[in-house]
């Protein structure tokens, strides 16, 4: 483990435990504003949009809006209007967590997921997530109840469960050194597309 570089400010909300990021949330929310904030936008917004994940965002205003959370600013995007901003600070506000959302515990059972027969697949999913810290779940539940929404309209947006899975993958899981191994990719896209398949009996 590298040492903690400097504890974060106040305000900080990227690279931030959920867990601190859910006591410091006033009425204890489990789902961090920031998530709230960019994926209330898209899919109010943002679900008929070609391409959303896939583009890249102004890098300026990336970091300008990232220093805004930091600065315990609100943020907007329904005033900004940038789908793809918004869809970048949420992709960004996940892989920056300390830990994967789908965490290091995880990890070995979700890259060996495809060992599971299909039939109970389903099950073994629920019993891994329903393991998470309860911040991870309600997080997890809600970023992929929303890319189930996107994914609804992929005749328009383009944005099949494969195509998501392939963008959200590498930023739901990770390897302790933070390292990617190439052989793990394949893994942990294919777990995060079953996930978006079968999503609603996992999170019933």
């Amino acid at each position: 483990m590298s040492p903690p570089r400097s504890p974060p400010l106040p305000n900080q909300m990227f690279g931030v435990p959920l867990a601190l990021l859910r006591q410091r949330s006033p009425d204890g929310d489990p789902v961090p504003v920031v998530m709230k904030d960019t994926i209330s936008f898209l899919s109010e917004r943002g679900l008929e949009i070609e391409g959303i994940f896939r583009r890249s965002a102004n890098v300026t205003l990336v970091k300008e809006v990232q220093l805004r959370y930091n600065s315990g600013e609100l943020v907007s995007f329904f005033e900004m209007e940038d789908f793809h901003l918004a869809a970048v600070i949420l992709k960004t506000f996940i892989r920056e967590l300390p830990e994967p959302l789908l965490t290091y515990q995880l990890y070995n059972d979700i890259v060996n997921f495809a060992t599971v027969p299909s039939e109970n697949q389903a099950a073994a999913m629920k019993a891994l997530v329903s393991s998470l810290p309860e911040e991870n779940y309600a997080s997890l539940r809600y970023l992929i109840t929303f890319l189930a929404q996107v994914s609804a309209n992929s005749e328009i947006n383009k944005m099949t469960n494969s195509n998501l899975a392939v963008v959200f993958g590498p930023n739901l899981l990770w390897g302790r050194d933070n390292a990617m191994s190439l052989s793990a990719i394949g893994p942990i896209n294919n777990f995060t597309r079953t996930l978006l398949d079968q999503q609603h009996l996992v999170f019933e």
